[in-house]
């Protein structure tokens, strides 16, 4: 026997997903227990005939063989029957959306995912089988999702339920009835119960945080304590209410949250309960209230979930200006670095903010020659490094302020604005990001997968910053290859201070030489073993044009970061020896990499530097990583900045771009960002510069017996030359190869006849003087062309030997002519023919077949 069952106490979620369950199993009978919500009550008072579904108490368990779990996945939460049942002889699957626990079911199949609904999961696959579903049953499916999502309100709603409602909508669910099924009013008995419990409560606040405990005791059971906790929970203003009930012989716990610091489950799991982070519960029978309330005042430390603290978000070190600073030149640098805001600091010690509105109106009475200090705001609001992200907001909002200054000891260590704050507590995926666990020292990752002698260099490196005094960085691509495990050879340091003063330390400490860029303040150490390390002082770069080389300053290391093109490169590792191998990563390019994600660092990136948008799809391409939607917009709208670039610029990018590893789907994302365009290349040739480029790479294996690189003049020419515009590369070829060989190609698409020759004879006289490469790329630009005689001609050339000259037919007698020209040639067909395959051969050759008068 084969059942559909879920947990006692049966709410719209379990009963939704018992018929979606069944719509995917029709041969299973359904189970419901005896308990359900007084709401799933009355809804059945009106549709049971609609759903066939038989009691817990009516069935024979002897006979259960099979058994679909949904909704729940403990078994002491199926009901007496169930709890009882071997399972080591019954096929169980399960769908669940709460978390895991130990005391899960083992199943033979389950699909647990923390979500809004478990019937989300179900309506997916309902979907994805196209089983066709009624009204009503898209109505029930539908107080699933409504219900356990508080409406789509909750926070462990996903855009699963949004899609799943979707569905529903087109299926007719009603609306009316889930509005007339999903609110809960509260009964005499809960109205009665739920003031009590107001009455009778403790509150405390944790970290910006309330939480509220309330508690009573009650001679009979009163159904709806969920409902009761929910009331309590939106009148009591707390972000966490416990309501703590003891009736009969049985204290009962529900939990509500509406905080994603708050996790109920660690508690509710010390009395045997579950549920989700933001609503659960749990019984305790025959226990004294007094007992579980001390339990619970002795556990109630882990309802709290790490928060994201300023130290997390602040930017550090800061930048800060002098009360004497005049207002113009305040307003200069926020300009160029882009600030809204600057500390004012005198002797180290915070004295005033000022901001761009602040400027604006000095300016407005002609004041810009002023110094700061008689309008700057000296009424300082500041935060401690361990302020949570609750804490950060309600400082923004009670006190009206944009920035707040990160104190330690009476020294200003970072800053925090309000878009900071806005970010993280907006964008789920950047909060969780902050929470996660992440690997901030990376000392074994460089230990394990740098080579020996490049791990002793950083290690000296480590040793001489120490010295000398200075923080020393490891940065750049190597950074992001670490965590990917990706070979990189070039090693990049940064200084916060005198780079090349640095680099001479090191020639001082280890030896070797260094050639320095006074200019740029950046040098090159060559160690005596070789290897080099580039060293360079932390800088910011700003663009006084778009598309322009920038100008570069001194800077901190997270302006520094700041500048670069993308968030999985602008890590940096400590080499100082105090904090040897700590990632710092302030715009969370770790996440990124998880996710495998390319993001730029600011909304004028492309614009200032258009060769990113080259980087962003070789990083695609090289990583198979994905640029997030706003990023990919914004390339899009910046594609046609690329114009601006010298051609040599551009063509420094192409061929970095091509010479990758990815670069046949490189050159196809191109013309998704409509790259092509800008030479009057039509998307249109999308699809046959699809089938060349796989012809080309195709037929280079068959060829070629060692493995060969196909150079990237091939990728960027099959646009050109499928869209017939072959002449408009011109501009772009910068080396002779280059030239020659869009040359050899545009003389062989005037020869199309050698697509009809078969033999050595007639292609080789042809074909001679064109390279490799151009004849390929001619023979794979359409679909419909017979490769296989040039194929075979082109590998019979690789092993072409020129036995004779003509100085040796001299020597055999024969007057010099121009008629040696045809003769070798002949004699070059005769070897491709293997007819001749040695000198001796030739001679005979040469002998038997050209007289010598």
């Amino acid at each position: 026997m084969k059942i559909i069952i879920s947990h006692t106490n049966t709410d719209f979620d379990a009963l939704a997903s018992m018929i979606a369950a069944h719509k995917l199993h029709p041969d299973a009978t359904l189970v419901i227990t005896t308990k359900q919500t007084s709401l799933v009550k009355q809804f059945l008072t009106i549709y049971r005939d609609t759903f066939e579904m038989k009691l817990d108490d009516d069935i024979d368990w002897s006979l259960v063989s099979e058994m679909i779990v949904v909704d729940v996945a403990t078994l002491n939460r199926l009901g007496n029957h169930a709890k009882h049942l071997n399972l080591d002889d019954v096929k169980v699957t399960i769908y669940d959306h709460h978390p895991k626990s130990d005391n899960n079911i083992i199943a033979d199949h389950e699909q647990i995912e923390e979500i809004g609904a478990t019937v989300t999961m179900l309506i997916e696959k309902i979907i994805e089988q196209n089983i066709q579903i009624s009204s009503l049953e898209a109505t029930l499916f539908g107080l699933g999702i409504y219900t356990d999502t508080g409406s789509f309100t909750y926070p462990n709603t996903t855009e699963r339920e949004f899609a799943a409602a979707t569905h529903l909508i087109r299926n007719g669910m009603n609306l009316s009835l889930i509005q007339k099924f999903s609110v809960h009013k509260l009964t005499d008995e809960q109205d009665d119960l739920l003031n009590t419990l107001y009455f009778k409560s403790n509150s405390y606040v944790r970290e910006g945080l309330k939480f509220v405990i309330s508690y009573c005791e009650h001679p009979k059971f009163i159904k709806g304590l969920a409902v009761v906790a929910e009331k309590l929970l939106d009148v009591s203003s707390a972000n966490m209410v416990l309501c703590v009930v003891k009736m009969k012989n049985t204290v009962f716990i529900v939990g509500r949250a509406n905080s994603e610091r708050i996790n109920l489950i660690p508690l509710l799991s010390k009395f045997g309960g579950g549920g989700h982070r933001e609503a659960g519960s749990a019984s305790v029978k025959k226990a004294e209230l007094s007992d579980v309330l001390n339990d619970i005042n002795k556990y109630k430390d882990l309802l709290l979930t790490p928060s994201v603290i300023a130290r997390d978000i602040m930017a550090s070190p800061v930048k800060s200006l002098t009360p004497e600073t005049t207002m113009v030149d305040a307003g200069e640098k926020m300009y160029r670095y882009g600030h809204s805001g600057y500390p004012v600091v005198r002797d180290g010690k915070l004295v005033g903010i000022i901001t761009r509105r602040d400027l604006d109106k000095a300016n407005h009475h002609g004041l810009g020659h002023a110094p700061i200090k008689a309008y700057m705001s000296t009424e300082l609001i500041t935060a401690k490094p361990e302020t949570t992200i609750e804490e950060l907001q309600s400082i923004v909002i009670n006190h009206n302020v944009g920035r707040i200054p990160i104190m330690d000891n009476d020294k200003i260590i970072g800053i925090v604005t309000r878009t900071d704050i806005i970010e993280v507590m907006h964008s789920k995926q950047l909060s969780e990001a902050l929470k996660k666990p992440k690997l901030d020292n990376l000392k074994e990752l460089m230990s394990t997968r740098l080579p020996e002698s490049t791990y002793q260099l950083l290690k000296d490196i480590s040793k001489s910053s120490g010295e000398s005094h200075v923080n020393v960085y490891l940065i750049g691509g190597i950074v992001r290859d670490l965590f990917l495990d990706y070979p990189n050879d070039d090693v990049d340091i940064t200084v916060e201070g005198d780079g090349i003063s640095f680099a001479k330390q090191l020639v001082e400490d280890y030896g070797g030489t260094i050639v320095s860029h006074e200019s740029f303040g950046t040098a090159t150490w060559t160690h005596p073993n070789g290897e080099q390390i580039d060293v360079t002082s932390t800088r910011l770069e700003y663009y006084a044009r778009p598309a322009s080389l920038p100008d570069v300053e001194r800077a901190s290391l997270k302006m520094d970061l700041n500048r670069r093109d993308f968030t999985i490169n602008s890590m940096a590792v400590r080499l100082n020896p105090r904090s040897f191998g700590k990632l710092v990563d302030p715009f969370h390019g770790q996440q990124d990499l998880r996710s495998n994600t390319i993001r730029i660092l600011h909304n004028l990136s492309f614009i200032e530097d258009p060769t990113r948008i080259f980087r962003a799809v070789r990083f695609e391409s090289r990583f198979n990583f994905k640029m997030d939607s706003q990023t990919l917009t914004l390339a899009h709208n910046s594609i046609g900045r690329i114009k601006d670039l010298s051609e040599d610029r551009m063509i420094g990018q192409i061929k970095a771009l091509f010479n990758d590893r990815a670069p046949s789907k490189a050159m196809l994302r191109l013309f998704d960002l409509h790259f092509w365009r800008q030479f009057d290349i039509q998307d249109e040739c999308r699809e046959s510069s699809t089938i060349h480029v796989k012809q080309l790479e195709g037929i280079y294996d068959r060829v070629f017996e060692e493995e060969y690189t196909i150079n990237w003049i091939n990728y960027f020419a099959i646009p050109f030359y499928q869209s017939e515009v072959l002449d408009k590369i011109e501009p772009y070829l910068m080396s002779r190869g280059d030239r020659k060989f869009i040359q050899d190609v545009k003389a062989l698409m005037n020869q199309s006849e050698l697509l009809e020759m078969e033999t050595a004879w007639e292609l080789h006289p042809k074909l001679k003087n064109y390279s490799n490469e151009a004849i390929l790329f001619f023979v794979t630009a359409r679909p419909d062309t017979n490769a296989e005689p040039i194929v075979d001609y082109l590998v019979r050339r690789q092993k072409l030997v020129n036995y004779l000259t003509g100085e040796d037919m001299i020597n055999e007698g024969y007057k010099p002519g121009k008629y040696f020209r045809n003769i070798l040639l002949a004699l070059e067909v005769a070897v491709l023919n293997g007819e001749v395959d040695s000198r001796e051969s030739a001679i005979e050759w040469l002998l038997k077949n050209h007289s010598k008068s």
